[in-house]
Order: structure tokens, then sequence, then C-alpha cells
């Protein structure tokens, strides 16, 4: 395993901040799941670390709130191999890829106009909308009322 997680091409974390835990999966492996902890939880201090600059730490704070727990630790569990080492690495992986998508800075907005033909488009509807409104109306009567 690298000695550290590149997240983005400005980021990288440590693999030091990153904690792994194991413990018996659910998942595939026949007789061996009641035996090999191949299970692999991930845990990041998001608040503590010193990886992140403070404006992308607020950002990732907003994107993640619903995956990170009261105390600031952003949680993954990775358990759909066999092997512990296989786990591990999916969620690195996973890791990496949900943190740059919460790093990525906005993109600014660049105004548009509407193209001439959606233009004539909405004339058209306009114009054929007011046609039926004009043949819903109560026509004139004969005698001046």
């Amino acid at each position: 395993m690298p000695e550290v997680v590149q997240v983005t091409a400005e980021v990288t974390i440590p693999v030091d901040e990153l904690e792994f835990r194991t413990s018996r999966s659910s998942g595939p492996g026949g007789q061996s799941v009641n035996t090999s902890d191949s299970r692999v939880e991930l845990r990041f201090d998001l608040e503590g670390s010193p990886s992140i600059p403070p404006e992308a730490k607020e950002r990732a704070r907003r994107r993640l709130a619903s995956r990170l727990d009261r105390t600031g630790h952003l949680r993954l569990v990775a358990q759909s191999q066999r092997s512990q080492l296989a786990n591990r690495r999916d969620a690195t992986e996973r890791f990496a890829a949900m943190l740059a998508d919460a790093l990525a800075a906005p993109r600014s907005r660049r105004p548009t106009r509407p193209g001439p033909a959606a233009a004539r488009r909405r004339v058209e509807e306009k114009r054929r909308r007011a046609e039926t409104k004009q043949l819903r109306r109560r026509p004139p009567s004969e005698n001046g009322d």
C-alpha cells in the first residue's frame, strides 16, 4: 500500500491519518467467513486533519454532512471482497473518490441566453395558448348586450 492517498492534485492524505479496523464480514468467503476478519472499516478525522486546507475542509464538511459522525469522523465500510487486503484497497479508493468529490470547487455558472429556435417555440406556444383562451370566451351576443 502507498504511504499517502492521492485525493486531488493538491491534496494528499498520509496513510497514518487513516484508521483501519477489521471485523468478520457477512460477504462471500464460504467457511472462512466465520474465521477471518476480512471486513474493513476506514475512519478519517476530517476535523483534525492537517492535510486539508481550511476552506476545502469547510466545503467537505458541508457536502459530507450526512456521512460524518458527531466528532467529525468520516466512516466507510468495505466487505465485498474475500480478502482483507482487497477490502482495505477498496475502502481506500472509495475514500479518495468521495473526498475528491467533496473537495471539488463549485464551477461558476456562465449565464446563457435562449437561442433563436427556443425563442420562436416560446412565441408560437404563447400564440397557441392565446388562441385556446380566445375560443373559451363567450361569443358576443347579437342583441348588443
